[in-house]
């Protein structure tokens, strides 16, 4: 997998995970190239043409090649899990991770079809956290979903027709599902859920974008459990 962007590539060769850098000719971070040098990475010095070619310009001067992701388990998660109900768009799902990290939580859970998979816009877009959060896979959300409520979780689901997600107990071990960006969370997900919150809408929009208001449910979480 290839990551990219002075941000991200900062995260992740702390990781030393990293098997070969390109880089531009005339760029300007010593010490990343030095940290490189020093783990013995491979590096190519490139101009920015062959650069755009590996990447389309969205680089900022460095690409790494790295390993694939490598998902966690389910008893590797915390008291605190997100569940993606079959999201699709990367960006998205990037804004989730970041989000999810800079909360101070770590876990979050996709399936396995269907949905978007950890890749390399993930990543840019997460701006490296990515490397703080841990992600399971799994086979059935559904089915997870009771695994996790036998657990000990609760589960906290998010559409348009529920409670104020400000009066929601987001105490304990909980479980915040958020659901595809045009369909919304999937019958049989929903029938599961333990209690459904809703983002009050005011203006002529009847929806927030997925990862604006896994933003807000998720913070409303770190309030109630300060």
């Amino acid at each position: 997998m290839r990551v990219y962007g002075k941000n991200v590539t900062e995260q992740i060769i702390k990781k030393g995970n990293v098997k070969r850098a390109y880089i531009y000719k005339n760029y300007k971070c010593k010490n990343i190239i030095d940290t490189l040098r020093d783990n013995r990475v491979q590096i190519k010095f490139l101009d920015k043409r062959a650069l755009d070619r590996i990447e389309n310009g969205l680089h900022q001067g460095i690409i790494l090649e790295i390993d694939d992701y490598s998902y966690s388990s389910l008893d590797e998660l915390g008291d605190v899990i997100v569940v993606l109900d079959h999201l699709e768009d990367p960006h998205n799902f990037g804004a989730i991770i970041r989000t999810v990290e800079a909360a101070g939580f770590d876990s979050i859970i996709i399936p396995k079809d269907r949905s978007v998979d950890v890749n390399s816009t993930v990543v840019k877009v997460s701006v490296g956290s990515i490397e703080n959060v841990k992600i399971a896979k799994v086979r059935n959300i559904t089915q997870t979903i009771k695994d996790l409520k036998e657990m000990g979780y609760w589960v906290i689901g998010t559409d348009m027709n529920g409670t104020d997600y400000r009066n929601i107990d987001y105490c304990g071990k909980i479980v915040i599902v958020i659901g595809n960006e045009g369909k919304g969370m999937s019958r049989l997900v929903k029938e599961n859920c333990d209690f459904i919150s809703s983002i009050p809408m005011r203006g002529k929009v009847n929806s927030l974008n997925a990862s604006v208001a896994a933003a807000l449910v998720i913070y409303e979480a770190v309030k109630a459990r300060v």
